[in-house]
């Protein structure tokens, strides 16, 4: 009589024989080949928010820079 494996052994098994013929980081590639509308949605919003914030924040953004930079050089008031 043979002893059949619970479905989670059979995944661990089948786990382990990838890992020992390196399949695994092959599988693991492909599966995460792309989630290029994700990343090119992330780097448009934040764009979008750099762009936001300099326009309405651009003055006091020069006026921090300019007094770090006299503040660093020696050039304070």
């Amino acid at each position: 009589m043979s002893k059949a494996l619970h479905p989670v052994g059979d995944v661990v098994v089948g786990l382990c024989v990838l890992i020992v013929h390196g399949r695994l980081p092959a599988i693991r590639a492909r599966r995460d080949r792309g989630d290029v509308p994700g990343w090119v949605l992330v780097t448009i919003m934040t764009a979008g928010l750099v762009t936001a914030l300099w326009l309405v924040a651009d003055e006091k953004l020069r006026q921090l820079f300019n007094e770090a930079l006299d503040g660093v050089v020696g050039n304070s008031p």
